[in-house]
């Protein structure tokens, strides 16, 4: 299957992006251990020519499906609403010209979509992840992430059967936009969820907040809700800025209080204009990301480089790897004197890196090769600006927005 629907200036530049990594990135990884360091597989061609994708993130009864059925003007295959925990999987909410569900194993192997990685979580997840598919004009523009209504209680992540936090990160750092929906009605927090809002770090600037249901409450118990969220996320998001909450009640339903409705209105239309806007960042997030995965791709190579330096040739070689793992911040620092091309803000979490380490055999490890990290610091310092200068500053698509107006 070809990506390559047309001479759209924006499927050129990410054309040409997937070519610099191919060619210049992805051989330092390979060389290096990247994948196995950083449990990051190598980029596909799926995700690089993958449409905007929008997670939804909550608590049960938040509103979540009831909001994906407002945006999309219709009901969707699959899809369970109530007040009860109905939401129970991951739904990736697609285009397609039959109406139809499509179970997660075949979903992450089908041609032209970008779940080849979830495979790594194997079939505890899987088994709880499909596709809705719809043929839908919003979605010839996006695809949306339904997950499961967020519960408290250790039970209840023990049930699940792999690891909530770990796919909530790997969905976000694909995604375009991240909605945290709050019902109005009942803000506490749970351990899980809180945890889910902590894996997103990094990906800050994503994150837009939903105040759901808040019709049905008065203005003064509104401004109180509002302030107790914003208190509640501000221990939670380690942020200098105030992460945006947008306050309403996304559904087809009458309003129940209308002391509020203009205000209600004008949050509606903000909101819908970050959505609408995907189209046009989905090529520069896409780009941002890669700039950020080829410096890290370069510190895990001098990482790499100087432990196998490190190693004796001959005996002690277990004593030595033990050593090194445990002093692995003074690698770090030593890098850093060494380099003066890299910052501190460049390297990995130590903790978890160490974990990763131990696994491998470090006589596996290789050194430096001709012309390989040259060829990365010209994709991070040439190529990558030079696509980055050809974006259309009004890319094709700008009528988008209609679909959410009126």
């Amino acid at each position: 299957m070809s990506y390559m629907k047309s001479d759209d200036p924006t499927d050129l530049i990410l054309k040409e992006l997937k070519k610099v990594y191919d060619e210049k990135i992805a051989p330092v990884e390979a060389r290096y251990f990247f994948k196995q360091l950083h449990n990051l597989p190598p980029w596909t061609e799926d995700e690089f020519f993958s449409k905007p994708h929008v997670l939804m993130i909550g608590q049960y009864s938040t509103g979540k499906t009831s909001f994906i059925e407002y945006i999309l003007g219709r009901s969707f295959p699959g899809q369970r609403i109530g007040p009860e925990p109905t939401t129970d999987r991951f739904c990736a909410v697609m285009h397609g010209t039959d109406e139809r569900t499509i179970p997660g194993n075949a979903l992450a192997v089908q041609k032209g979509t970008p779940y080849k990685g979830l495979q790594a979580f194997g079939n505890a997840f899987l088994n709880r992840f499909e596709g809705s598919q719809l043929p839908c004009e919003v979605l010839q523009k996006m695809t949306i992430i339904d997950t499961p209504g967020v519960l408290s209680g250790e039970k209840q992540r023990l049930n699940r059967g792999y690891d909530f936090e770990i796919v909530v990160r790997w969905f976000a750092e694909r995604c375009d936009l991240i909605l945290l929906l709050f019902d109005a009605h009942k803000l506490d927090i749970s351990d899980e969820l809180k945890g889910a809002i902590m894996a997103l770090k990094g990906c800050d600037d994503k994150i837009r907040c939903i105040l759901n249901k808040a019709d049905e409450i008065d203005s003064q118990k509104l401004m109180r809700v509002y302030g107790a969220l914003m208190w509640s996320l501000g221990k939670i998001v380690k942020t200098p800025e105030v992460l945006r909450v947008y306050t309403g009640s996304f559904w087809d339903q009458p309003l129940v209080i209308k002391d509020n409705a203009e205000f209600f209105e004008a949050e509606e239309r903000e909101l819908m204009g970050d959505i609408r806007n995907l189209p046009r960042y989905n090529t520069l997030r896409k780009i941002n990301e890669l700039v950020k995965r080829a410096r890290l791709v370069k510190v895990n190579a001098y990482i790499v480089m100087r432990l196998k330096s490190e190693m004796p040739a001959m005996m002690g070689k277990d004593k030595k790897k033990k050593d090194l793992i445990n002093d692995l911040e003074g690698v770090f620092r030593s890098i850093l004197k060494t380099n003066q091309d890299i910052s501190p803000g460049d390297f990995p979490d130590p903790k978890k890196m160490k974990d990763y380490l131990g696994e491998l055999d470090f006589a596996l490890f290789k050194g430096p090769k001709k012309g390989m990290m040259e060829a990365l610091q010209q994709a991070v310092s040439e190529d990558i600006p030079r696509l980055l200068d050809q974006l259309p500053a009004d890319p094709k698509g700008e009528k988008f927005g209609q679909l959410f107006t009126g």
